[in-house]
């Protein structure tokens, strides 16, 4: 299917550049806004480690109009916000967005880009049909409160379930090669090991006061205000079996949640569906096209009922 491409800028409430990929024949099916996590830029979405047509690709030559913003204060979306940059500031924005979008819309977010979207989700819910989470941070009301381990003038250490995570006193935080490698890397099969010394010359910095609240440090982590609002809301909790960060048992937790506040919430761990051995950077992996295969499969069948 062949599809054109389109950017756009929204300068309130905070500014946002986004990408659009718009299909000839798109007919009915929702608008897929496609949110990046942290470290990342939307273009995570456009391009995969090993070169190829990322997800929003994929999903436009299935027929979805595609928009792939990058969060306020990062990537083409400008630095100027950064002194006062938090999740509040971030989600408003990303909400100004759905707003802006033709209806229906899919959330579909990954990693500390969820606790965003659960957010807008909230604010957008009579625009949102289906959140697809992708190894997601939990919002808030439910995550738990990282344990400060030390803090000086060159920032805060803090114990979250996994691992300590650092964050500077300085405006961004930025990746270090040992987490690359470890978090966003990590031990699964899918990453092409011939594309990691590249990848990480392209990972991005983070705005620490974002980092700060996905560590949950004293309870700030963004959250939903009234989560019985997501009651009935499609929500696909999509891992991989080699993440860090995100085993099992945690992200089963979160659906659990969910469907405790009403939502139709699941779990979709890959390896149940034979995908096996992807990591947090699912999107751009060896195997991403059967990935965002699957997650077309699952709007599809969610239309179908």
């Amino acid at each position: 299917m062949s599809f054109r491409h389109r950017a756009g800028f929204l300068a309130a409430p905070a500014p946002v550049y986004f990408d659009q990929l718009i299909p000839e024949r798109s007919g009915s099916l929702p608008n897929v806004v496609m949110v990046h996590g942290g470290s990342h830029t939307g273009s995570c979405y456009m391009l995969t480690a090993d070169g190829r047509p990322g997800w929003a690709y994929r999903f436009a030559a299935a027929g979805y109009q595609v928009t792939v913003p990058d969060w306020p204060g990062h990537g083409r979306s400008g630095g100027a916000l950064l002194e006062g940059l938090d999740g509040h500031v971030v989600a408003g924005a990303l909400a100004a967005l759905v707003r802006a979008l033709p209806t229906p819309v899919v959330l579909l977010a990954h990693s500390m880009g969820a606790a965003f979207a659960w957010r807008v989700a909230e604010l957008c819910r009579e625009r949102i049909t289906h959140v697809l989470a992708v190894a997601p941070a939990a919002p808030g009301n439910c995550a738990p409160v990282g344990a400060l381990v030390s803090e000086d003038e060159r920032g805060v250490v803090v114990a979250t379930g996994t691992r300590l995570v650092s964050v500077p006193s300085e405006r961004y935080s930025r990746a270090s090669r040992a987490m690359i490698d470890a978090k966003l890397v990590g031990a699964g099969t899918q990453f092409p090991a011939s594309a990691v010394a590249a990848y990480a010359q392209l990972v991005s910095p983070t705005a620490a006061r974002l980092v700060y609240e996905r560590a949950n440090v004293g309870g700030s982590q963004l959250r939903v205000g009234e989560p019985q609002r997501l009651a009935g809301l499609d929500i696909t909790v999509v891992t991989g079996s080699a993440d860090l960060d995100h085993p099992r048992e945690v992200d089963a937790g979160l659906v659990d949640w969910w469907r405790a506040q009403g939502a139709k919430a699941r779990l979709m761990w890959l390896a149940d569906h034979g995908i096996e051995g992807n990591g947090h950077m699912m999107m751009l992996e060896a195997n991403s096209d059967e990935v965002a295969d699957l997650l077309i499969g699952v709007l599809v069948d969610g239309a179908s009922r």
